[in-house]
């Protein structure tokens, strides 16, 4: 299959990274520029304005790492707060529905794991074709076995 992107890919979405990382920057810089024009601050309260800045700063920079890097054996999703290794046998569906936040990604122990790496929500077709790109490689290192599908 010739549609099928080189491996390693990574899929992040990359206007809502940007817009996160420029924001958390530019609020950082604004608090701690506050604190440091307050004369009526003392050193504990100006660093305490710093340290808000960094922990904003720090948030939007955890949202912005969200990711998903699929390879020759399989994909690592980089959510929020977690990280997970599948091999690609694991992955039985990559959903990404009409009003879907993100993209699901249906596991063989029965459980779905979303995948905020890619998500459609400033980049909706950017994010559908990362979907599509992700299902066409999970289908491509599948082994289907027609025995499998039978009732």
């Amino acid at each position: 299959m010739s549609d099928l992107p080189s491996l390693p890919v990574t899929f992040r979405p990359g206007r809502t990274r940007a817009i996160l990382l420029t924001a958390g920057v530019a609020i950082f810089v604004t608090i701690s520029g506050v604190a440091l024009l307050l004369e009526q601050l003392g050193p504990g309260e100006k660093l305490s304005f710093v340290i808000t800045g960094a922990l904003i700063f720090w948030v939007l920079a955890q949202l912005a790492r969200v990711k998903v890097v699929a390879d020759e054996s399989g994909v690592t999703v980089v959510n929020i707060a977690s990280k997970r290794r599948l091999e690609w046998a694991e992955i039985l569906q990559v959903n990404l529905r009409p009003g879907d936040p993100w993209v699901f990604l249906n596991l063989s122990d029965g459980t779905s794991l979303p995948a905020l790496g890619i998500q459609p929500g400033i980049a909706k077709q950017r994010a559908i074709a990362d979907a599509k790109a992700l299902r066409a490689l999970a289908e491509a290192h599948t082994i289907h076995d027609p025995e499998q599908h039978q009732g």
